[in-house]
Order: structure tokens, then sequence, then C-alpha cells
């Protein structure tokens, strides 16, 4: 019975720490899933903001946002800071994919 216990504990220890860390790669940047999850609100929001106005790509940043993640501030200060991001919200589109790693971008519960 205690070696039951255990396995069970064990396992559900194991369980809980891959679940945490699951995370979204583009190139040599990884972030967290929570906060690619994030990122995508953040940039759904911009885009419902003002749904009849045509805005072009870099018109709303993301980086605007007082609640963007902190570790996504290193990448507001790239050039290339729409490509990444327009990629990290592709990659989060379906999150359960993610969360099972089954998209390529994601990795990390083993």
């Amino acid at each position: 019975m205690r070696g039951f216990l255990f396995f069970t504990v064990l396992t559900a220890l194991v369980l809980g720490h891959s679940s945490h860390a699951v995370y979204v790669q583009d190139g040599d940047l990884k972030f967290s899933l929570e906060s690619a999850k994030k990122l995508k609100e953040i940039m759904e929001e911009n885009r419902r903001a003002s749904p009849r106005m045509v805005m072009s790509k870099g018109s709303s940043s993301p980086c605007d946002a007082e609640e963007l993640p902190e570790e996504f501030l290193p990448v507001c200060k790239r050039p290339d800071a729409p490509g990444i991001f327009e990629r990290l919200v592709l990659a989060v589109q379906d999150s359960d994919l993610c969360e099972i790693c089954a998209n390529a971008a994601c990795a990390g519960c083993f």
C-alpha cells in the first residue's frame, strides 16, 4: 500500500512539474506558454478595439499594453518584434495542441 501511495505522489509531482515547463519557441527565443497565451489575448484585444478601422500590422503594438508579460520587454526593443509576436500567436492559436506538444514551436512536456 505504501508503494502505491509513493508512486501516486511521485506521479502527481512529475505531472505537475512538467505542466509548468511548457514553453513556446521562436528561433532562439523561449517564452512560457502562459505568457504566449497572454500575448495572444492582448493582440486579439488590439484587433477588436476598432474592427472597422483598417490597421497595419505595426500600428497597435502589444508593447504598449501594460499587461504585457515582462519576459517580452526585450523583444519590444527588436526591429523584428512584430514578426516574432505574430509567430508566437500563431503557435498558440490552438493552445490544446501546444499543451500536448503537438506543435513544433512548443516544447518542454517530457
